[in-house]
């Protein structure tokens, strides 16, 4: 369907544009399509997830409820960065309250939540390894953070990967200012 010609108000998002869906990572807009739901037509972002080779259907009317936005500008991805190097906070010793909180931060969606998540975890990590859950978590979390990081800059993945590690590694009383 042509949604130019259906006279829907002007839409957020266009057909091919990258945005970010929270906990699932960077994807394009393929289409938008009108579907019956139930009695109602119902306009839906066609959304390709690459990173997990996954399509999805987000009404329009609902985007934003559901934190989708545009990607940060190279800017954020720089702040980002640099929020993985800052020293990091003591967490809860408590794996479940940690993790709920690391959740709760990636739901929000922003990149800056995301690093943050990242930068926790991967201290935690240096000091007991992570209960099995937290892991995976950890592993997602990188893994968002790296997609929106390398669409963002226009960088290769595993540059982006490469260069989130060795700021995490740095701590920044080494840093020389």
């Amino acid at each position: 369907m042509d949604v130019k010609k259906s006279g829907h108000r002007k839409l957020k998002y266009k057909v091919n544009q990258e945005v970010v869906y929270p906990l699932h990572g960077v994807g394009k807009i393929t289409n938008i399509e009108e579907k019956k739901f139930k009695d109602n037509k119902i306009l839906y972002y066609i959304i390709y997830i690459d990173v997990s080779d996954m399509t999805v259907m987000v009404p329009v009317n609902k985007a934003d409820e559901l934190g989708i936005r545009p990607i940060v500008s190279k800017e954020d991805s720089y702040k980002a960065l640099e929020i993985i190097a800052e020293d990091f906070e003591p967490v809860p010793s408590d794996w479940k309250l940690r993790y709920q909180m690391n959740l709760d931060l990636l739901k929000s969606g922003s990149v800056s939540d995301i690093a943050t998540v990242v930068r926790t975890l991967y201290h935690r990590s240096k000091i007991k390894e992570l209960p099995i859950l937290e892991r995976k978590l950890f592993d997602s979390a990188r893994r968002l953070l790296i997609d929106e990081i390398a669409y963002s800059l226009d960088k290769d993945k595993k540059e982006i990967e490469q260069l989130i590690l060795s700021k995490m590694e740095i701590q920044p009383s080494e840093l020389v200012e």
